[in-house]
C-alpha cells in the first residue's frame, strides 16, 4: 500500500489494483457540516461584538485608550519595524502558501479562498466607504474609535482572514503560526495608528471567518473522501484479500451513519472466502460489510447533539463530538463488548485507517433485512422474544446501545435477530442509560407489533419488575429522533405502553422522570419574563411606595389578604368534589398552598395539575383515575369560567355609565363571535386540529366516566361546583378589596369581568403564574374601566402580592413538608 500527499490510499502494483468496486461516482466537491457550524459561530460572535459595543461603549473606549497610551511608550523603532514586517508579510505569507498548494495540485481550494478574499474585500470597503458615511452613529459608529476618521472594520486583514479560513491550514502548524503572526502584527499597527479599535478588530476577525467558511460551504470544498477502490484496497492491511466490492447505501445517504460497502474475498482470503457458493443468496452474497467513517462527517448533526446535551441531563445524553480516532475506537469496543456479553451481532473482522481522512470497520456480513423492512406478518412473537433475549444479554453486560430503532435490528435469513449500529453505544453504562434503552426498544417494537405484544414478550424475558423501571422514562424527549417522528402517527402509543405495563404491575410508579434540564417552553418563558419586566418595572418605579403605604386603607388590605387565604380553601373543595375517595381537608388545603410555589417554575395550569395529580396518587387513587379526577375539575372550572365571562359581559353592558366603555353587550357579542370564527378557521388546519385534539385528549382522558361517578353523589357534586364558584368569588373579592385599599371603586360586575378576562389571558400565557400577562391585562382593563393609572397599578400590584408572591415562601415550606411526609 502507498499513500499520496492528500491521504488517499493506493494499492501497490500487483496487489489489489484490479479489484473492481461498483459505486456511483463521488462528487468533486462536498459541503461539510463543520463549515456551516463555523460560519454560524462566526456570525454569533459578530453579533456579540455588536451587542457589546452597544451596551458597553465606555468600557470598549476605555480599553482602546489604555492600549493607545501603552503603545505610546513603546520604542518607535520597534513599532516601525512591526509595521514594515506586517505590511509585507500579511500578504506574502498567504501567497506563498497558495503557491505551495498549487504545486500540490490543490488549485480548486486556492480558487475558493481567493473568492472568499474578494467577497471580504468588497464588504469591508463597502462598510468603510459607503455605510458609515451614509449613516453615521449607532452601532457602527460604536465600532469606531476617534470618530469617522477611522474604520469600523480593518480592510487590510479581513480579506486575509477570509482567505486563511477558506484555504484550510489544518495540520500545517508552521504555516498557521506564520500567517497569524502577520495578522496579529497588522492588527497591532492598526491599534497604534488609531486606524481601528479593539472592537473593530474583533468584528473584523468574526466577519472574515464568517465570509471564509460561508463561501467554502456555499461553493463546496474539494472532496477529501477516499473512493471505494481505496477503501477496499485498505483491507489488505488486515490480512484480507478482497475480490470485488460494491456500495450498499445510496450516495444521498451520506450522513453521520457513514458509507457502507459489501466485499467478496478471494478463497482463503482471511478465512471469510471459504464459504461454499450455496451459502450466498441473492441478499447475502458478501463476505464482509465495511462501514467507512469519513472525517468530514464527524460533525454531522452536531448542532442537534449540542441542543440535546444542553436540554437533557448529562446522564441521558451521549458524547456530543468525537474525533475520527475516538469514533473508531468507541465502535470497535462496543462490537467486542456486545459479542463478549453473548448478544448476537455481526463479528468485527478488523479496523484500520484509510489515509488521513477516513477509517473503516470490517464486519462479517450477515444476510438479512432490517426490522423496518420485515413484513408485519413475519414479526412473530418468537422473533420479538429473540430480540428481547439479545437485549437482556446486553443489559447483563452493562452495555447501552442508545439507538435501538428499526435500523439497529437485523433479522437474518435464519430468522434470528442481530444487534447492529453500535457507534453510539456505551460500555459500563449506568442504570438510567440502561432503562432508557429499555424504553426505546419497547417503543420501537410497539410501533411494529403493538403495545400489548411488545410488553407481553418483554415481560416473558425480562420480568415485570424490569418493565416497571421503564414507565417513568416513556417520554418523547427520551427517544431517538427517528422514533419521535414515527410517534407523530400514533400520539397515544406511549400512553398505551404504560397502561399495558401497569396492568401487569399495578403498583408501579407512573410519574415521569425528569430527564430535561429545561423545556423549550422555558426559553419562551424567559423571553416573556424579560418583556414583562420591561413593561412592569417602569410602572413600579414610578410609584411612591411610601405615600401609597401611608394613604392605603388597611382594613381593605386585610380583607384582600383574607380573600386570598380563602382561595386555597376553595381550591381544596374544588378538588375534593371530583374525587369519590375521601380526602382530608387540611392536607388538601396544604397541597393547594404548595401548588402556589410550583406556579413560579411552570405555567399556572400545568403546575396545579401536576401537583394535584401527584397528591391523589400518593393518597391511594389509581394513576388513571387521579388524572381523570383532576381533569374533571379542570373541565368544570373551564366551562364555569366561560359561562361567567359571557354572563357578566352582558350584565356589565347594562350597569353604570362609567363602565359602558369596557364591555357593552354588543361588543361582547361581536368579540365572542369573532373569537369563535377565528377558532373555527384555525381548527380547519389539519396539523393544528391534531395538536388541539391530542392535548384535549391527554388533559381530559377518562373525565366523562369520572363525572358520572361524581353525579351519583349530590354531596360531592355540590362540593366540587361550590368550590369552583367560591374560588372565583375569592379572587374577585381580593381584587375588589385591593382597588378599595387605594381609594378606588368600580361596580362589582365590572370587577368580575376584569378578573375573568385577565385570568384567561394569564392561563394562556407561557410565563410562570402568568407573570407579566396578568399584570398588563388587569392594569389595562381597570384603566379603561375608569380608574386612574396610579390607582390601577397599585391595586394590581397588591392583588398579585397576595395571590402570587406572598404565598411563595409558605408554598415552598408546604411542598417540602408534603414531600417529607411522602404526600407528594
Amino acid at each position: 500500500m502507498t499513500q499520496t500527499h492528500d491521504g488517499t490510499v493506493r494499492p501497490r502494483h500487483g496487489a489489489t489494483a484490479g479489484v473492481p468496486v461498483d459505486e456511483p461516482a463521488q462528487p468533486d466537491r462536498i459541503r461539510r457540516p463543520s463549515d456551516a457550524i463555523r460560519f454560524a459561530a462566526s456570525v454569533v460572535g459578530l453579533a456579540a461584538v455588536m451587542l457589546l459595543v452597544s451596551i458597553a461603549q465606555q468600557t470598549t473606549h476605555g480599553l482602546q485608550t489604555d492600549i493607545a497610551e501603552g503603545t505610546a511608550h513603546a520604542p518607535r523603532l520597534l513599532l516601525t519595524l512591526a509595521t514594515l514586517v506586517s505590511s509585507f508579510g500579511v500578504l506574502a505569507v498567504p501567497i506563498a502558501f497558495a503557491v505551495e498548494r498549487l504545486f500540490r495540485k490543490d488549485g480548486t481550494r486556492v480558487a475558493i479562498a481567493l473568492l472568499a478574499a474578494v467577497i471580504a474585500f468588497g464588504i469591508t470597503v463597502g462598510l468603510d466607504d459607503l455605510v458609515v458615511r451614509a449613516a453615521p452613529g449607532g452601532v457602527l459608529d460604536s465600532l469606531i474609535w476617534g470618530g469617522t476618521e477611522t474604520a469600523p472594520v480593518h480592510t487590510d486583514i479581513a480579506p486575509v482572514i477570509a482567505f486563511v479560513s477558506a484555504v484550510g491550514m489544518a495540520g500545517r502548524a508552521r504555516w498557521q503560526a506564520a500567517t497569524w503572526t502577520m495578522i496579529g502584527l497588522a492588527a497591532l499597527t492598526g491599534l497604534t495608528a488609531s486606524y481601528a479599535s479593539v472592537a473593530a478588530l474583533a468584528a473584523t476577525y468574526c466577519l472574515g471567518r464568517a465570509i471564509g467558511h460561508g463561501t467554502l460551504y456555499a461553493v463546496g470544498t474539494p472532496n477529501p473522501r477516499p473512493a471505494g477502490r481505496a477503501v477496499v484496497a485498505s483491507l489488505e492491511r488486515l490480512g484480507l484479500r478482497p475480490k470485488r466490492g460494491a456500495r450498499l447505501d445510496e450516495p444521498s445517504d451520506d450522513t453521520e451513519d457513514g458509507r457502507r460497502y459489501g466485499v467478496v474475498l478471494a478463497p482463503g482470503g482471511g478465512g471469510y472466502g471459504a464459504r461454499p457458493p450455496a451459502c450466498r443468496g441473492v441478499h447475502g452474497d458478501w463476505d464482509l460489510e465495511v462501514r467507512v467513517l469519513d472525517r468530514d462527517q464527524q460533525t454531522a448533526g452536531l448542532l442537534y447533539r449540542i441542543w440535546r446535551l444542553l436540554r437533557l441531563r448529562g446522564a441521558t445524553s451521549g458524547r456530543t463530538l468525537r474525533s475520527l480516532r475516538r469514533s473508531l475506537e468507541q465502535e470497535s469496543l462496543m462490537a467486542y463488548a456486545v459479542d463478549a456479553a453473548g448478544a448476537r451481532t455481526p463479528r468485527l473482522a478488523g479496523t484500520c485507517e484509510v489515509g488521513t481522512e477516513a477509517a473503516l470497520l470490517a464486519y462479517e456480513h450477515v444476510p438479512g433485512r432490517r426490522l423496518g423492512d420485515v413484513p408485519d406478518e413475519e414479526v412473530t412473537d418468537e422473533l420479538l422474544t429473540d430480540i428481547w433475549r439479545q437485549f437482556r444479554a446486553m443489559q447483563g453486560g452493562r452495555l447501552a446501545h442508545r439507538r435501538l430503532q428499526d435500523g439497529a435490528l437485523l433479522i437474518g435469513e435464519d430468522g434470528l435477530a442481530y444487534v447492529t449500529d453500535l457507534r453510539a453505544g456505551e460500555t459500563a453504562a449506568g442504570d438510567l442509560a440502561l432503562r432508557l434503552d429499555l424504553a426505546q426498544l419497547l417503543t420501537t417494537l410497539a410501533l411494529r407489533a403493538g403495545p400489548e405484544r411488545a410488553v407481553r414478550t418483554a415481560a416473558s424475558v425480562l420480568g415485570e419488575e424490569a418493565l416497571g423501571g421503564a414507565v417513568p422514562l416513556l417520554q418523547r424527549v427520551a427517544l431517538s429522533r427517528t422514533t419521535r417522528q414515527a410517534l407523530r402517527r400514533d400520539r397515544e402509543l406511549l400512553t398505551r405502553i404504560r397502561e399495558q405495563i401497569v396492568r401487569l404491575k399495578p403498583e408501579v410508579e407512573a410519574a415521569p422522570a425528569r430527564l430535561e434540564r429545561f423545556r423549550p417552553r422555558t426559553i419562551v418563558s424567559v423571553v416573556a419574563l424579560s418583556f414583562a419586566a420591561y413593561i412592569v418595572i417602569p410602572q413600579v418605579t414610578s410609584l411612591d411606595v411610601g405615600y401609597l403605604a401611608a394613604t392605603a386603607s388597611w382594613h381593605w388590605v386585610a380583607a384582600a389578604l383574607g380573600a386570598a387565604v380563602l382561595s386555597y380553601v376553595a381550591a381544596a373543595f374544588m378538588l375534593m368534589g371530583f374525587v369519590p375517595e375521601r380526602l382530608p381537608l387540611g392536607r388538601t388545603v396544604l397541597v393547594q398552598v404548595a401548588a402556589s410555589f410550583v406556579k413560579l417554575v411552570a405555567p399556572a395550569a400545568v403546575g396545579g395539575v401536576a401537583v394535584n395529580t401527584r397528591f391523589l396518587q400518593r393518597s391511594g387513587v389509581r394513576p388513571a383515575l387521579a388524572v381523570a379526577s383532576v381533569g374533571a375539575s379542570q373541565l368544570v372550572g373551564m366551562v364555569t369560567h366561560i359561562l361567567l365571562l359571557v354572563l357578566f359581559g352582558f350584565l356589565t353592558g347594562s350597569t353604570a355609565k362609567a363602565t359602558q366603555d369596557l364591555a357593552p353587550s354588543r361588543t361582547i357579542v361581536i368579540a365572542v363571535l369573532a373569537l369563535g370564527l377565528l377558532a373555527g378557521l384555525t381548527l380547519t388546519v389539519p396539523r393544528v386540529r391534531r395538536v388541539v385534539t391530542s392535548r384535549l385528549k391527554s388533559m381530559f382522558s377518562g373525565v366523562v366516566p369520572r363525572l358520572v361517578d361524581v353525579l351519583q353523589s349530590p354531596t360531592k357534586l355540590f362540593t366540587g361546583i361550590g368550590g369552583t364558584v367560591l374560588l372565583t368569588l375569592a379572587f374577585v373579592l381580593c381584587l375588589d378589596s385591593s382597588i378599595r385599599s387605594f381609594g378606588g371603586s368600580l361596580p362589582w360586575t365590572t370587577v368580575v369581568l376584569v378578573f375573568l378576562t385577565a385570568n384567561a389571558v394569564g392561563s394562556a400565557a407561557p410565563t410562570p403564574g402568568g407573570l407579566g400577562a396578568v399584570e398588563g391585562a388587569l392594569t389595562l382593563a381597570l384603566t379603561i374601566s375608569g380608574l386612574s393609572a396610579e390607582t390601577a397599578t397599585s391595586a394590581v400590584l397588591l392583588y398579585r402580592l397576595f395571590t402570587l408572591w406572598l404565598p411563595v415562601l409558605p408554598g415552598w415550606g408546604a411542598f417540602a413538608y408534603l414531600q417529607r411526609k411522602e404526600a407528594l
